[in-house]
């Protein structure tokens, strides 16, 4: 892919289109295309459209919405036949222009501002890894008569037709992929392209590699402020869905996209800055301070309400199972890769020290689980929520392995998304705080993700044919 100048000093008299991207509710990107030269009418009076028909946001009957550009986020789009400048937007009322208060955005942006009020720090940090599997061929077929995906890896060596099949005796055993080494790897080349786009773009990466499951890969970035890392999070799903589709590949998310294979999180990095001096760094258990103790159990007291908005899918739930190095107890501890809430053991200096909460997936609305990530932190600072008299650990054990008197005592993620709904719908005033999120938002949020939840619960599973029939 040709190297193009991303974002910076933009000169906007070399482009001939301008592309407006937003998020609904539920996270899904919309994008709308606009003449160059209604740039400056754009800046003026943004863009009506038509917010009933995107998931979470207005009724029909009062549907009209208006996007403001962000002047700050202008890129070149790297997509396009033709010179295209993007926007990131956000979303306010038509008549009075007033932020629409189920923008996903706007409530990232009033999450950052809560924690300047509460005068605790400057600004939050949060640094995403973007796991996601990528496949030669996908089908999905889903009707009165059909219910069926079928999936083609070559690298795995799983495929429908037989002439497809991997004839190079070059294919990855069952969770064998880790940092495997090419011809095994067959995605050097995308994650490089793939990594030199968003680089481009101005994200700063840290690295890319193979993940354990076939087909399985890995790209992490540096850390950011909250509105900045939902728009990071939102632009390099979209890069890497575009390339993979360039190389006539299909990439997904999908937190468990196949049975008895490794699941794929998104783990969230955080730290807080208060006159850039790291506020996590300390002299308690793993070299955290106090401040960041409260915040780790803020986190892990409204952990089971969080999931409803960091692990938003029915999917979700089918990953964050016993055997796969994901989190089903809410507790803390140092490198321990079975805790909710890792302590990056190679993160010793005092910029570097960090938390990394690990039950996240790529589901997510970014914007929404990364502001109620703060408010649940922030309401643990103000409220000196104590781990030890929680339950929170630390934990130095494989919790898949503990004595039952432990597990007993420590909470237990939701197993469902019906079972997160309900935590959220129980707790979720620590989310109101400073008008951040509305209860009218969160009251929508759960209304469309429960009917998500029925509608994947009345469906007859193929498996259930295999027991039942």
């Amino acid at each position: 892919m040709t190297k193009k100048k991303f974002s910076g000093a933009l000169n906007f008299s070399e482009f001939k289109w301008i592309d407006l991207k937003f998020s609904d509710l539920m996270g899904n990107m919309h994008h709308i295309t606009l003449p160059i030269k209604n740039l400056d009418e754009i800046r003026k009076y943004g863009v009506g459209f038509d917010s009933s028909s995107c998931p979470g946001f207005k009724s029909v009957e009062g549907g009209d919405m208006v996007l403001m550009i962000d002047e700050n986020t202008a890129f070149n789009e790297p997509f396009s036949n033709e010179p295209t400048v993007s926007f990131f937007c956000r979303v306010k009322e038509a008549d009075t222009r007033k932020d629409y208060d189920r923008d996903p955005r706007g409530i990232a942006a009033r999450a950052e501002e809560y924690l300047k009020d509460q005068s605790i720090g400057d600004e939050i940090l949060f640094g995403p890894e973007f796991e996601f599997y990528v496949f030669d061929r996908v089908n999905v077929k889903n009707s009165e008569n059909i219910t069926e995906c079928r999936i083609e890896s070559y690298e795995a060596n799983m495929s429908i037709e037989k002439e497809d099949v991997n004839e190079t005796g070059e294919f990855l055993q069952k969770k064998q992929g880790y940092h495997a080494m090419p011809p095994k790897d067959k995605f050097q080349s995308l994650r490089q392209e793939i990594s030199n786009v968003i680089m481009n773009y101005g994200i700063d990466l840290i690295y890319h590699h193979h993940e354990v499951g076939a087909g399985q890969n890995e790209i992490e970035i540096k850390r950011y402020p909250l509105v900045k890392t939902g728009d990071n999070i939102q632009i390099i799903k979209y890069f890497i869905k575009m390339i993979s589709y360039k190389f006539e590949l299909s990439a997904t998310f999908m937190p468990k996209p196949m049975f008895n294979m490794p699941g794929t999180g998104m783990h969230f990095h955080q730290h807080i800055f208060k006159n850039k001096k790291n506020l996590f760094y300390g002299d308690e258990y793993g070299g955290l301070s106090k401040l960041a103790e409260y915040y780790v159990a803020g986190l892990l007291r409204h952990g089971r309400s969080l999931l409803a908005f960091t692990n938003p899918s029915t999917n979700s739930y089918k990953r964050l199972v016993p055997g796969f190095e994901a989190p089903v107890k809410l507790f803390y501890s140092l490198a321990n890769r079975s805790s909710a809430i890792r302590i990056p053991k190679y993160a010793t200096s005092e910029g570097e020290k960090r938390i990394e909460f690990r039950p996240p997936d790529g589901t997510a609305n970014p914007y929404l689980a990364c502001a109620a990530m703060l408010m649940a932190g922030i309401d643990g600072i103000k409220n000196k929520i104590s781990l030890k008299d929680n339950n929170f650990g630390p934990f130095d054990i494989n919790m898949e392995h503990a004595d039952k008197k432990i597990l007993d005592k420590v909470k237990s993620c939701p197993a469902s998304l019906q079972e997160a709904l309900q935590a959220l719908k129980d707790d979720n005033e620590f989310l109101l705080k400073g008008n951040v999120f509305s209860k009218q938002m969160i009251e929508s949020y759960i209304e469309y993700k429960e009917r998500e939840a029925l509608d994947m619960n009345k469906r007859p599973h193929p498996y259930e044919f295999e027991l039942y029939f």
